[in-house]
């Protein structure tokens, strides 16, 4: 069974984040870190393998050289070998674009099963892996918070939580799953990962090598881009409202000063 799992290197989200004067994240002023919600992505992967199944675990990232290093991450955590997509027509890629170069890659390597989290933390959209799914032609199981895998009837099943319910989904292999944050911790990567991940194989791709035209992907093919950017405003001292007997109007009257209500 061939297992991918789409990873990404992204700015610290601890870190002040800012744009460039393209509307594009600057990477360059701030370290860059596997995503933490893809780690989960990882986790569930070598679950499924430490669950008895026979598979191999491919990791997957679209970016420049640094990139590499949330691929090193990911392989010290475990798994078998990674694929780095870099090219600098890409720069820029809106999901559109980010689901067509990950998708050319995955199929080129073959696939049973794509994991990934169910967003990134620079982006936060959400919606790659059903892009991805579409694109593939596969089902998506996706914002996962639990997942199984069972090769013998070639599904894939998970629990999803939403507002007013739980809810139990099901999806034929192959497919295209996105787990959440609350899927399980993912695993720290030991000294003995950290070595043996050097040796690991990491093979490096172009968009040629994928037979993707420069134009179909980058900040020209974008569909949606930032428009403009402001730095949030600093926090301010909050308003005491006494409660002498009347707190309840005195709340009221701040609320609506505040278009809250």
């Amino acid at each position: 069974m061939k297992i991918v799992v789409c990873v990404k290197h992204v700015p610290d989200a601890t870190a002040d984040r800012t744009f460039t004067e393209d509307g594009t994240t600057d990477r360059d002023a701030v370290d860059s870190v596997l995503s933490e919600l893809d780690e989960y992505a990882v986790e569930q992967a070598l679950r499924i393998t430490e669950s008895g199944v026979d598979a191999e675990v491919t990791y997957l990232t679209i970016g420049p050289d640094d990139a590499k290093d949330a691929l090193r991450k990911a392989l010290a955590m475990g798994g078998d070998r990674a694929i780095h997509v870099s090219d600098d027509d890409i720069r820029g890629s809106d999901a559109l674009g980010t689901s067509l170069v990950l998708a050319k890659a995955i199929e080129r390597h073959g696939f049973d099963l794509v994991v990934c989290g169910m967003a990134s933390t620079d982006g936060s959209m959400g919606v790659v892996p059903a892009m991805l799914a579409e694109r593939l032609g596969v089902p998506a199981v996706t914002h996962l918070d639990e997942l199984a895998v069972s090769v013998e009837d070639g599904s894939v099943t998970g629990r999803r939580e939403g507002e007013s319910a739980t809810v139990r989904v099901q999806g034929t292999l192959p497919a295209v799953v996105s787990v959440t944050d609350r899927s399980g911790d993912a695993r720290y990567p030991s000294f003995k990962g950290i070595m043996a991940a050097k040796k690991k194989p990491v093979e490096t791709l172009d968009l040629t090598d994928l037979d993707i035209e420069p134009e179909w992907s980058g900040r020209s093919a974008a569909r949606s881009a930032v428009g403009t950017t402001a730095k949030r405003p600093p926090r301010t001292k909050g308003e005491i409202v006494a409660d002498e007997g009347a707190g309840g109007v005195g709340l009221a009257a701040f609320l609506t000063a505040k278009k809250f209500v």
